[in-house]
C-alpha cells in the first residue's frame, strides 16, 4: 500500500468541505482539522509528511464531520474570536467571526470613556467580553450566561486569559432578565453588549445551528425575539443615561429589533448596521435620560 502525503489530503479535504458547503474558508478549515489531528499548529503543517493509516483515518473521520455540519470549534475545541484562542466544544455555541463587528461597536461606544463598565450579555463562552478585556485593560467586564455548560467555558476562558495577563472578567450564571442583579449594577454601566438566540423556533435553518450549536443559543420562540425582549429591558435598567446597546439580530430582525429598541421609550440614536455581505447583523442605541 502506498503511503499517504498530508498535500493529498487535504487537497481531498478541501474538495469534500466545498462540496458540503460548510464554512467560508474550506482549505483553512482542513488545515485546522489536519493540525488537531497531527498536534501541530495549522501553520507547521508540511505538506510533504507522510501520515500513518490511522492519521489518515481520523483525519477523514473528522473532515467527514464537518461537511456534515458539526461545527469546526466542536472538532477542534478551540475557536479564534478577537485575535484570542478560546475553548468551545459541544454544548457552547462557537463564536462567528460576523461578531466581531459588535465587539468593534461596542469598543467604539466606549472609546472616550476611562475605565468602562461593561455587560456582556448571552454570553456564552465569553468570547466577546473577553475580546472587550483584552482590548481595553482599564475595563470592569462582566458576563452574563444562563447555560450551565455555556457559563462553564465563559469560566473556563475567563480563568486562562487572566492566567495570560489579561483583565478579569466576572461570569454571572443566570438569565438575561436577572443580569442587573447578577452583576449588582443598577444605571451604572457604559456600555451592553448581546448576542442572544434570534431565530424563530420554526426556521429552516443549516444543521451546523439547528442540530449541532445548542438550540438554546439559536432559537428565541415563535417569533426569535423573546430572550432580545428581555436583552433590550435588561440594557434599560443596567446603562446609564449616554449608555450604550449593541445587539446582534441577524438579517431577519432588520426592522423588528429597531423598532423594539424606539418603542421602549428610553433609547435614542437606534442604529441597525450590516454584516460584511450587506445583511442587518446588529443594532445599537443610547440610553436616554428617561
Amino acid at each position: 500500500m502506498g503511503t499517504t502525503m498530508l498535500g493529498d489530503l487535504l487537497d481531498e479535504a478541501v474538495l469534500i468541505l466545498e462540496k458540503g458547503a460548510v464554512g467560508t474558508d474550506a482549505r483553512r478549515e482542513a488545515e485546522e482539522l489536519a493540525a488537531r489531528v497531527l498536534g501541530v499548529e495549522p501553520g507547521g503543517l508540511d505538506p510533504r509528511r507522510e501520515l500513518d493509516r490511522r492519521s489518515v483515518r481520523r483525519l477523514r473521520d473528522l473532515v467527514g464531520r464537518r461537511a456534515g455540519g458539526v461545527p469546526l470549534g466542536h472538532l477542534t475545541g478551540r475557536a479564534v474570536f478577537g485575535g484570542l484562542e478560546l475553548l468551545v466544544g459541544p454544548g457552547v455555541f462557537v463564536p462567528r467571526v460576523h461578531s466581531e463587528l459588535v465587539l468593534a461597536a461596542g469598543l467604539e461606544a466606549v472609546a472616550g470613556t476611562q475605565a468602562p463598565t461593561v455587560v456582556d450579555l448571552c454570553a456564552g463562552s465569553g468570547a466577546i467580553g473577553l475580546a472587550l478585556a483584552h482590548a481595553r485593560p482599564d475595563a470592569r467586564v462582566h458576563a452574563v450566561e444562563f447555560d450551565p455548560v455555556a457559563a462553564d467555558f465563559a469560566r473556563r476562558n475567563a480563568a486562562r486569559r487572566a492566567a495570560l495577563g489579561d483583565t478579569g472578567v466576572t461570569v454571572h450564571e443566570g438569565p438575561a432578565d436577572r443580569a442587573g442583579a447578577l452583576t449588582g449594577l443598577a444605571a451604572g454601566a457604559d456600555l451592553v453588549l448581546a448576542n442572544p438566540p434570534f431565530m424563530p423556533d420554526t426556521a429552516d435553518v443549516p444543521d451546523e445551528f439547528g442540530r449541532y450549536q445548542p438550540r438554546q443559543a439559536v432559537f428565541g420562540g415563535a417569533d426569535g425575539l423573546r430572550v432580545v425582549r428581555q436583552v433590550v429591558e435588561a440594557a434599560a435598567g443596567m446603562l446609564r443615561p449616554g449608555g450604550a446597546l449593541v445587539v446582534e439580530h441577524g438579517h431577519l430582525h432588520g426592522a423588528t429589533v429597531p423598532a423594539l429598541l424606539r418603542e421602549s421609550g428610553r433609547f435614542a440614536e437606534v442604529t441597525c448596521r450590516p454584516d460584511q455581505d450587506g445583511w442587518p447583523l446588529y443594532s445599537s442605541a443610547v440610553r436616554t435620560e428617561a
